[in-house]
């Protein structure tokens, strides 16, 4: 069987850990060359395929490769860009085919969420139907942790040791200064429909009096009177009130309590920021002071407080992902499976794409207190062994040390353009 290429894209909202899994498909791969000849990258995610801009990945130094690992964002960029089904435009996916045909692609591996998930599982498919097979293998990755399947998604341990820590650490500033000033402190997280990331602002503290006091969930209807009520409580009792609030948080009617009216490319709806609508909603009841912070890409960005259990596992995706290709399988997925809490084990397993395309994990029940505002033991349990263990990047006078690609083009092939 003569060496084929492979075909790498990142794709959606990045993560601090993202690299890691690319990190892993580059350094297996170079393991293989006698199956594998060289790891291309799509510039800009899907959209570097679709328009034949792809990156030469083996012009880099087995150095600045292995630098990935511990360098956060999307070393050759991501995007927001979902391919429609094949009924709707076909023309997108014969072009897939069409750059892979050219570019001697025989693997295709797509690190992202949900809908990357679907992408890679009709590519499979149409890529059979168009006589030139391609091997298709999806790598989990997501802040929102929310993919099935796996036990978790790589990318969520760190952002949920971020907001833990944050929480932890404001709480002790508001706390400082309650008596004269600031009452309550709202923190805004990400999660759209699921709550896994507020969650994990729960584990700052775990005394009634610990700080989050109050956490708003997308699962759990937002009813303002009880909210307002447990505020106040909350003051009265310990002086101060922190809340982490997820921007899915959303009325009884499915409304979210921040929506902007826009929508995104993957035709989400924007989200205007739900952080000062809540702080606005306990000013005009109480005229607390208050203060509130939107952790935004910060979030998922700060590798320099990354989880090492993180960081083992979004490589261990990306090595398994080729370690599966090569021996045959396609329209796949490397999962995580827990095997206990205590002490934490884990493993790679597999599992069809089609079980995992297009699908969202919500936060269980069982993980939200009975009052609908913090978490169980349960998820205690879940979450702790996420957020475990420390793995700073290199640092140079006081900064993180992180890398930066030459990012070569390979030559186009391709007479014809494709306009995204």
């Amino acid at each position: 069987m003569s060496r084929m290429n492979a075909f790498y894209a990142q794709s959606g909202g990045v993560t601090s850990v993202i690299n890691a899994s690319a990190c892993a498909v580059i350094e297996t791969a170079r393991k293989h060359r006698n199956k594998i000849a060289n790891v291309y990258a799509g510039r800009n995610g899907i959209i570097g395929a679709l328009t034949e801009d792809l990156i030469d990945t083996s012009k880099e130094t087995a150095a600045t490769i292995a630098g990935l690992r511990h360098t956060p964002g999307g070393a050759f960029g991501s995007a927001r860009y979902k391919l429609k089904s094949i009924e709707e435009n076909r023309a997108e996916y014969e072009r897939l085919i069409e750059v892979f045909h050219a570019h001697n692609i025989g693997y295709f591996f797509y690190n992202g969420g949900n809908d990357s998930m679907d992408t890679a599982h009709k590519v499979s498919l149409i890529s059979k139907q168009l006589g030139f097979p391609v091997t298709c293998l999806g790598i989990p990755k997501t802040v929102d942790n929310d993919l099935p399947v796996t036990d978790n998604c790589p990318g969520f341990g760190s952002v949920a040791k971020y907001v833990a820590v944050s929480t932890r650490e404001a709480a002790l500033d508001v706390l400082s200064m309650a008596k004269t000033s600031t009452k309550v402190f709202v923190l805004e997280v990400m999660g759209r429909h699921a709550g896994w990331i507020a969650a994990a602002g729960g584990l700052a503290g775990s005394a009634p009096e610990d700080a989050p006091h109050i956490i708003l969930f997308p699962e759990v209807p937002f009813d303002e009177a009880a909210f307002l009520a447990r505020v106040k409580k909350c003051v009265e009792a310990y002086e101060y009130c922190v809340v982490v609030v997820s921007e899915g948080a959303r009325y009884p009617d499915g409304r979210f309590l921040a929506e902007a009216g826009t929508r995104d490319a993957f035709g989400h709806a924007q989200l205007g920021g739900v952080a000062p609508v809540v702080a606005n909603m306990v000013r005009e009841k109480f005229g607390y002071k208050y203060h509130y912070a939107v952790a935004d890409y910060l979030q998922r960005s700060a590798r320099h407080i990354a989880s090492a259990t993180d960081v083992r596992q979004a490589y261990a995706v990306g090595k398994a992902a080729v370690q599966m290709a090569l021996k045959g399988n396609s329209a796949v997925m490397p999962v995580i499976k827990r095997l206990s809490d205590k002490p934490y084990r884990w493993r790679i397993e597999m599992a069809p794409l089609a079980r995992v395309a297009n699908k969202e994990k919500m936060l269980p029940k069982r993980y939200i207190t009975r009052d609908g505002f913090g978490i169980t033991a349960a998820c205690r349990r879940y979450l702790e062994p996420l957020i475990r263990g420390e793995d700073y990047p290199p640092y140079i006078n006081g900064l993180p040390k992180y890398v930066s690609l030459k990012n070569v083009p390979v030559a186009k092939r391709l007479e014809t353009d494709f306009v995204v």
